[in-house]
């Protein structure tokens, strides 16, 4: 039997409703004051026995409001046991390039890490603060031309490389050996002996993209489908460059190249061909094997780009001075704090600060282990007790600031998912970038706010089955979920996204949705990279992972409806159109409200329902459910896509008022 059936009846009855239920028992209780005299019956607000009786109405009802709370503190408690902690906001991540102006001197310039810029966010508040995540070296060296060679001949992509939705396919339409990728860069001066960092961008809707997942660590297909080598030209033809990084995995996926120029720089201009009217400083990607299943396509490549989180660094903050005292607490000034980035020194004799370790509770801590515990939500910082963690010792020649937050980063929230080009901002000016030319490509992703208590009491069950191992269906969709901007998650055994219609041991594919705005929300490649990283960590050794996306079908509904004669019939379309779209949603739809099921089956008599239970809805002519274009047949239930979602297209439902009788 469920416990929830042994739960005990809680009084859920207000100030009014004892005053009420006081009045009606007057004439059972207090028949007459005494005997001999008249019955109460005055229960106006002027008599001085309702007066008695609305103060201890009040006085139960402030009792009963305390004793409500009882099991609500006792839940919080319990998870508080069990180490569920609310998940704080976490910060936005976006890619942002730094143009170096060709009237600069150098030939490059250093952009500092934490450098910041900001971007206006769309709800009109104050701007939200990025900064680079490490070190850039910008070139001032641009990149001239973009030239493809499919093994046959060469064909110009620069204008598909600039505009910010065509792509180009890298290698042609049909990638083999010594097809090539080729930029070319035009400077004043030789290309200089640094590492050269390019950002590469998969089109939305190909490659990994296209089959609408990524593979995650550990399994044979997180492999490069083909061997690229990185050459440059000289007066006497190609030479081979040295790649530090390909994250790219030949560009089947977005990622940086990095590749070490040479010790002498690179200090010929050349031409591909004789016909072309410009010598340029080229680089090219050039196919050794290929092995692709399709060909890469590619959004953009771009130099002097870098990675931006929507968080502003605070450093050598006075947290105050410590009394010896056990359990102490000091209080940041800025908040959500994230994840591993504060350092706490304290001091406590003439040595100079000494650097604490967080920890995230003091079970294993001893006496004199230096560890504090941070709560990132309210930036609480907490202290040992002498038994579990160590007590910070006062220290006479500094009683009041010998605690001090000598770094520490603060940021977080959907804020920070900005549309592309809106982080153009700089805060502080770096000599030699072009401040106009700032901005990301794409929008900003992985911005979410803090996790709610509700949120919380959902995860805390199935956090206790999983314990932070992904083995059953529900651990991958619970570690999805607290692997960062998850709304949803589907987990579905033995599918494979390359193989939908067969059932292969060992897969595993888990389908995310955001927690973002619009009709159909769909993770960027950055979310499902997050997620994979989460969730291999956590997998079973032979478990082969997949974080796909989910697959969305336009739904419409089309009809007429009667309305009643005194309805408003824009008021009345209005309202069955936001009724069917939220119904539909695939975060807020659904029956419950908690988004539309994965592959679930859409009712004809619910979508009816919802119509006819619109105010103002006399009676339903015709209704009819076109799913991706398509209508279907009247009266009937629609299959989706096995593991698809729903989202809501124009619906086209008239509203008329009835004649003949046809409305009352």
């Amino acid at each position: 039997m469920p416990l929830r059936d042994h739960l005990p009846q809680i009084d859920d009855r207000r100030y009014d409703d004892i005053v009420t239920e006081i009045r009606t028992r007057i004439a059972r209780y207090a028949p007459e004051w005494r005997p001999g005299e008249a019955a109460w019956t005055d229960v106006n607000e002027n008599d001085p026995g309702v007066t008695l009786a609305q103060v201890f109405a009040w006085q139960a009802d402030m009792l009963l409001y305390r004793l409500n709370r009882v099991p609500e503190l006792s839940y919080i408690k319990f998870l508080e046991l069990i180490g569920i902690e609310l998940t704080p906001a976490q910060p936005a991540q976006a890619e942002v390039t730094f143009p170096v102006a060709a009237t600069h001197t150098a030939a490059i310039v250093r952009v500092p890490a934490r450098s910041q810029l900001t971007a206006d966010p769309q709800d009109g508040a104050a701007p939200v603060v990025f900064e680079t995540v490490r070190g850039l070296v910008a070139f001032r060296a641009a990149l001239k031309s973009v030239m493809v060679f499919d093994g046959s001949q060469y064909v110009p992509r620069f204008a598909d490389n600039q505009a910010a939705d065509r792509g180009f396919e890298p290698f042609g339409p049909r990638p083999d050996r010594e097809s090539a990728l080729l930029l070319g860069f035009d400077d004043s001066a030789a290309l200089p002996a640094e590492i050269l960092d390019l950002a590469v961008v998969v089109m939305p809707g190909t490659q990994a993209a296209a089959r609408q997942y990524v593979p995650c660590g550990g399994n044979p297909l997180a492999f490069a489908p083909a061997t690229v080598v990185w050459e440059y030209q000289t007066p006497s033809g190609w030479t081979r460059l040295n790649v530090l990084k390909d994250d790219t995995l030949a560009f089947s996926r977005s990622g940086h190249v990095s590749v070490r120029l040479p010790a002498t720089g690179i200090v010929a201009k050349t031409k591909l061909q004789p016909a072309d009217p410009l010598p340029f400083y080229w680089l090219r990607a050039r196919l050794l094997a290929s092995q692709y299943e399709r060909a890469p396509r590619l959004l953009a490549v771009r130099t002097n780009t870098v990675a931006v989180e929507a968080a502003e660094t605070l450093t050598d903050e006075v947290l105050g001075g410590s009394d010896g005292s056990r359990n102490q607490v000091f209080q940041l000034s800025g908040k959500p704090v994230v994840q591993g980035t504060l350092q706490l020194d304290i001091e406590e004799s003439d040595r100079g600060f000494e650097r604490w370790t967080e920890v995230g509770d003091f079970f294993g801590s001893g006496p004199a282990d230096r560890h504090y515990v941070l709560n990132r939500s309210t930036g609480e910082i907490f202290t040992g007790d002498g038994v579990n963690g160590a007590i910070p010792v006062a220290y006479v020649n500094n009683p009041n600031g010998n605690v001090i937050a000598r770094l520490y980063r603060v940021g977080g929230g959907k804020r920070g998912n900005v549309a592309a080009g809106a982080i153009s901002t700089m805060a502080y000016r770096v000599e030699g970038i072009d401040e106009n030319g700032v901005g990301n490509l794409q929008a900003a992703f992985a911005g979410s706010e803090e996790e709610t208590l509700d949120e919380a009491r959902k995860r805390a069950p199935r956090s206790l089955k999983s314990r932070e191992r992904a083995v059953t269906a529900e651990d991958f969709e619970t570690l999805a979920q607290a692997a960062g901007n998850v709304r949803r998650a589907k987990a579905l055994p033995l599918f494979h996204p390359d193989f939908p219609g067969e059932r292969i041991p060992g897969v595993v594919s888990v389908v995310v949705v955001p927690d973002a705005d619009g009709p159909r929300p769909m993770p960027s490649e950055g979310t499902l990279k997050s997620v994979c990283a989460y969730l291999d960590e956590r997998r079973l050794l032979t478990t082969e992972l997949y974080v796909v996306k989910p697959g969305y079908q336009e739904i419409a509904v089309r009809g007429e409806v009667v309305a009643t004669n005194d309805a408003d019939l824009a008021e009345v379309a209005d309202a069955i159109d936001a009724q069917l779209t939220v119904y539909f949603h695939p975060l807020r739809g659904g029956e419950d409200g908690q988004g539309w099921p994965f592959g679930g089956r859409i009712h004809y008599s619910r979508v009816y329902q919802r119509v006819f239970g619109v105010p103002g809805v006399a009676s339903i002519a015709r209704l009819v459910v076109v799913l991706d274009g398509i209508e279907q047949p009247e009266c009937t239930d629609v299959p989706i896509a096995a593991h698809g979602l729903l989202y809501s297209g124009q619906h086209q439902v008239s509203v008329n008022y009835g004649f003949d009788g046809d409305a009352p």
